[in-house]
């Protein structure tokens, strides 16, 4: 295991940079390059990961947790120094919480591609230079070829349990039919077994938005300078893609028709809703690099877990897992029959479905009905 070391390239708004505060970060630098299924090398990879509790002697206990599409390896624990924002499951990892880590080793890598310490367009390449525009598209089972490498390196042969959620869930997925006896027992959390159409079409203006940006610089903008780069796409991506995380009725009783204080929309001032898109779109450009924003958006409009085998349910019957499917009532992004269709093709498995307003962001807010579920699988 290799910190990356440090570089004098300039830092970059919204991505982590050696030199950066580390925070509990760790890093696995892979021992050859990465051959993706484009037929390009990336070489030079480096994962950064964070774990909590022990591998235990017979290594038996080791958990994967994998994040979302803007998520990183701090699934647990406060904003600090090197790390931009709170776990983002920070109520569900912990001593005597639904994964416990007295009692589990929990790792948390941040996705390949990724921005928050893991080779992406952001890092520099072997010779020197920002990869940007050169790091080649990648796909979900890019992403866990890499993963199965980490897995490796920590010495767990097989996970007591894999879980995730949206595009974590996607990697789950890869992971339970790529190494169907590497995984125990899995839970897919809002995701399916491939991206539709309605997906891809709402993943299509927030691309579209990016490259659009004259700061674009045809994905070669890293070296430009500090805070340089296509924020205001970036910006406008994010509030296309916060308004499908939410429902209707959840922005209806939050926010309805009210100004935002102290503004009048008729007067050129905005909708209370527009200042919370706003702020949204704010926390993002600050901790999340665009290029990665494209590259692995590109990567779960490419997803499909039948792809040359045979079509998703013989992919699915590949399984071995004791798998729990879930669903959100109100997910107008990931809809609920998208679950019913991987727990139908899996064998064995179970659907669940969680109720809530929240919308696809459900499985990111509701951590009592998540931990119930999580305890069931690991019982």
């Amino acid at each position: 295991m290799s910190d990356p070391g440090s570089t004098d390239l300039p830092p970059a708004t919204g991505a982590w940079r050696a030199g950066d505060p580390v925070g509990r970060r760790r890093w696995l630098r892979l021992p050859a390059p990465l051959r993706v299924e484009s037929g390009a090398e990336i070489g030079e990879v480096d994962l950064a990961y964070e774990t909590w509790g022990t591998l235990n002697a017979d290594r038996s206990n080791a958990v994967l947790v994998e994040h979302a599409l803007t998520g990183d390896s701090h699934a647990a624990g406060p904003e600090e120094p090197g790390h931009p924002s709170a776990g983002w499951w920070d109520g569900l990892i912990g001593p005597g919480r639904a994964l416990d880590t007295d009692e589990l080793f929990v790792v948390v890598p941040n996705v390949l591609g990724g921005c928050q310490g893991s080779t992406g367009p952001a890092s520099p390449a072997p010779d020197g230079r920002y990869w940007g525009s050169r790091f080649p598209r990648i796909t979900i089972r890019d992403q866990v070829a890499a993963e199965i490498v980490l897995a490796d390196a920590l010495g767990v042969e097989r996970w007591a349990a894999v879980l995730g959620g949206s595009m974590g869930g996607m990697r789950a997925l890869e992971w339970a039919v790529t190494e169907p006896d590497r995984v125990r027992t899995l839970m897919l959390l809002a995701s399916p077994a491939a991206s539709s159409a309605d997906q891809i079409a709402w993943a299509s203006p927030q691309i579209r938005a990016i490259v659009s940006d004259a700061q674009w610089h045809g994905g070669d903008y890293h070296a430009l300078g500090p805070g340089e780069g296509p924020h205001r796409g970036l910006d406008v991506a994010r509030r296309i893609a916060h308004v499908t995380y939410r429902s209707e009725p959840e922005l209806t009783r939050r926010f309805g028709r009210a100004p935002q204080d102290g503004e009048d929309p008729a007067a050129g001032g905005r909708y209370a809703v527009e200042s919370y898109l706003d702020h949204q779109a704010d926390k993002l450009i600050r901790r999340f690099d665009a290029a990665s924003y494209v590259l692995l958006t590109r990567s779960m409009n490419d997803h499909d877990v039948g792809r040359d085998r045979g079509g998703a349910g013989a992919a699915l019957a590949r399984v071995r897992a004791r798998t729990i499917a879930v669903g959100v009532d109100s997910d107008r992004l990931y809809p609920p029959w998208q679950a019913r269709e991987l727990a139908e093709g899996i064998p064995d498995a179970r659907y669940a479905e969680i109720s809530s307003p929240y919308g696809h962001d459900s499985f990111l807010v509701e951590t009592d009905q998540v931990a119930a579920l999580i305890k069931e699988l690991l019982d």
